[in-house]
């Protein structure tokens, strides 16, 4: 049954899903309904997307979120850009929720927001009907015309599934672009859409969703956006068309911190999703003493901009690749990594000097030889950075950890293996 809901009239009532958003300064506590919780964007994320991109001019309009669950994105958008706002959510007890979250944002943030809120609107409805909506929109709040400013599009898929086709997204992104399409306001570079898709999306899936894209806007710029708050994980994988989009920015990283009050790191480049993922190669190089050892971000190398962001730092001659993918991208360098910001420094999970090379893998039979070494290079603390079984890692790590502490070292190590071979590393972070 369809139901149109204004964000000042919307009841808590029988929304008994409430949680506090840890990522949230003001602690705000948000309403879900039906297992909503898991699929909730937090609010730093929803907030700090806005923020990006509030350094757009978008035209004039309404902010519309067309499977909009929590309502927590589109609230971020609204509060920033002082816009009124169309949230349309199949499910009834979730587009409540979304109407009740979009009032206590408003209000928690302070300020007068009595206008957006009485121009903003809520629908229990079939996100795809544009025209349904919009009808329903008018009637309801005497308005003439309406035209969508930013289309936002945050699709459900299968959870709990490592993989998905594209077919699977509820709503499917051609039903939305087929209802929507002769509602939104047109700039010189197309309208401005953006649809926060998977994670999980391969490099194949991506360049079948630019040629959906392009079967209704042919040629419309686009900019894939990865956003990660770390653990080398890609928490949001989106994709920003026409208005919003630069031709000449195809890729996006933007890295979150756990700081509430720090300034993502967002770094821009690299070449269209045409030219294929642009992961470096691995190579079989083998280590040297006296070499730096970095291990990256594996979100930022995933994205396809991390060599690039490697060359504004160490000269590129002197940096190899050793290896590229996984858990814990690894590069050696003759140059020290020199990062200045603190959002920089996020994207390096560990680096440091080798001083010790181990022809053996780190094992509990081993670990002595290798607390020997850390002693003769006056390490107070080693952090075992080699995947080692679940049950074995922290034996090895106490082992380190008492045999060290009766010692009296100055500096800090990790260990870390070589991925072409059984060698080890022990390395002394300057």
């Amino acid at each position: 049954m369809e139901e149109i809901i204004h964000p000042l009239d919307a009841k808590s009532d029988g929304l008994i899903e409430s949680m506090k958003d840890p990522t949230s300064a003001e602690g705000m506590v948000f309403f879900h309904a039906d297992e909503g919780k898991p699929l909730a964007t937090p609010w730093q994320v929803a907030l700090s997307r806005a923020i990006l991109l509030s350094n757009i001019p978008i035209p004039e309009g309404h902010i519309l979120d067309c499977a909009c669950g929590s309502g927590i994105q589109i609230a971020a958008y609204s509060a920033i850009f002082k816009r009124p706002a169309l949230g349309i959510e199949l499910n009834p007890q979730r587009a409540r929720a979304s109407a009740v979250n979009f009032r206590n944002i408003f209000k928690s943030r302070g300020g007068d927001s009595t206008q957006l809120l009485q121009n903003s609107l809520f629908l229990a409805a079939d996100g795809r009907d544009g025209k349904g909506a919009i009808e329903k929109f008018t009637n309801a709040n005497g308005q003439q015309e309406v035209k969508i400013a930013l289309l936002h599009l945050d699709p459900a898929r299968p959870r709990n599934s490592r993989s998905h086709s594209l077919d699977e997204m509820k709503p499917r992104l051609g039903e939305i672009f087929e209802g929507w399409k002769s509602h939104l306001v047109e700039t010189t570079s197309g309208p401005c859409i953006l649809l926060d898709l998977s994670p999980r999306l391969s490099h194949l899936q991506r360049l079948e969703v630019e040629g959906v894209v392009d079967s209704y806007w042919p040629g419309i710029a686009k900019t894939w956006t990865w956003t990660s708050r770390g653990r080398g994980r890609v928490d949001r994988l989106a994709l920003w068309l026409g208005g919003i989009a630069n031709q000449q920015t195809p890729r996006r990283f933007v890295r979150i911190s756990p700081d509430l009050k720090q300034q993502p790191f967002v770094f821009e480049g690299g070449l269209d999703l045409n030219s294929g993922e642009d992961i470096p190669d691995s190579s079989h190089r083998m280590p040297k003493r006296g070499e730096y050892v970095s291990i990256l971000d594996s979100a930022f190398v995933e994205c396809g901009l991390a060599k690039y962001w490697l060359s504004e730092q160490i000269s590129e001659e002197k940096t190899y690749w050793v290896e590229s993918t996984g858990r814990r991208p690894q590069i050696h360098h003759e140059e020290k990594l020199n990062l200045e910001t603190e959002s920089s420094k996020t994207l390096i999970q560990a680096s440091g000097r080798v001083v010790e090379i181990f022809h053996q893998q780190l094992t509990a039979e081993t670990v002595d030889s290798f607390v020997e070494q850390a002693i003769a290079n006056d390490i107070k603390k080693v952090t075992i950075r080699t995947p080692l079984e679940p049950s074995l890692h922290p034996k090895i790590q106490g082992s380190f950890d008492r045999q060290l502490a009766r010692r009296s070292g100055k500096r800090d190590g990790f260990i870390i293996q070589h991925p072409n071979s059984e060698m080890s590393m022990l390395c002394v972070i300057e």
